[in-house]
C-alpha cells in the first residue's frame, strides 16, 4: 500500500491544465477577449461571492480564483515566458 505523503505528483500543478487557462479568453462581460489568468482578482471574487457560472468555465474561473486568492501566480511564469507556438 502506498502512502499518499509519499505522493508529490498530487501537488504539483498541471502544466496542460495551466497553459489552457493562460488561452482561454472571458466569452462575455466587461473583460471579454481577456485570458482568464489575467482576469481581475476582484471580478473574480464577484464571481466567487455570486456563483461561478456553470460548466468548464465555471471550474476554469474558480481555479484561476483559488491560484490568486492563495498568491500562486508564479505558476505562470515559466509558461508565459515560453515561446508560443505560430509566434
Amino acid at each position: 500500500m502506498t502512502d499518499p505523503a509519499d505522493s508529490s505528483s498530487a501537488l504539483r500543478p498541471d502544466p496542460a491544465e495551466l497553459l489552457k487557462l493562460m488561452e482561454t479568453k472571458m466569452p462575455f462581460g466587461r473583460y471579454k477577449g481577456q485570458a482568464l489568468i489575467d482576469l481581475p482578482e476582484p471580478y473574480l471574487v464577484w464571481f466567487s461571492s455570486r456563483g461561478f457560472p456553470p460548466g468548464q468555465l465555471g471550474r476554469q474561473l474558480r481555479t484561476v480564483y483559488e491560484i490568486k486568492l492563495n498568491g500562486l501566480e508564479y505558476l505562470f511564469q515559466p509558461l508565459r515566458s515560453r515561446p508560443r507556438p505560430g509566434s
